[in-house]
């Protein structure tokens, strides 16, 4: 007889990512282009989450701190493939209106 405890189906590990949104637009964007890109990521099953970010407090030594004013948000994305990620950042406002995003692995600890 064998041991079923051994035999564990083949299950494609999500990956975790976070995407730091920088206010570099260099236009503003509209209600209409947020709507349609959380209707998009919403509808992936990717999205897992996001916040403007608000005030700031630097704790510990500030004169060694880089500034992190230029990043207005956050959005947070589990996937199984990175480039269902990257396609659906080129329908985000900041980046339709000539800003930019960026998209960070989270390492599994």
């Amino acid at each position: 007889m064998h041991d079923v405890a051994q035999y564990k189906p083949f299950v494609k590990e999500m990956n975790q990512y976070l995407l730091l949104i920088q206010g570099n637009e260099k236009t503003e964007t509209t209600a209409e282009e947020w709507e349609r890109f959380f209707v998009a990521i919403k509808a992936s099953g990717t999205f897992k989450g996001g916040s403007k970010v608000g005030k700031r407090e630097i704790v510990g030594d500030k004169s060694s701190s880089h500034s992190s004013e230029h990043i207005v948000g956050y959005m947070r994305f589990d996937t199984e493939e990175k480039q269902t990620i990257l396609e659906l950042l080129r329908q985000h406002p900041v980046v339709l209106h000539g800003g930019s995003v960026e998209l960070c692995e989270l390492p599994e600890t």
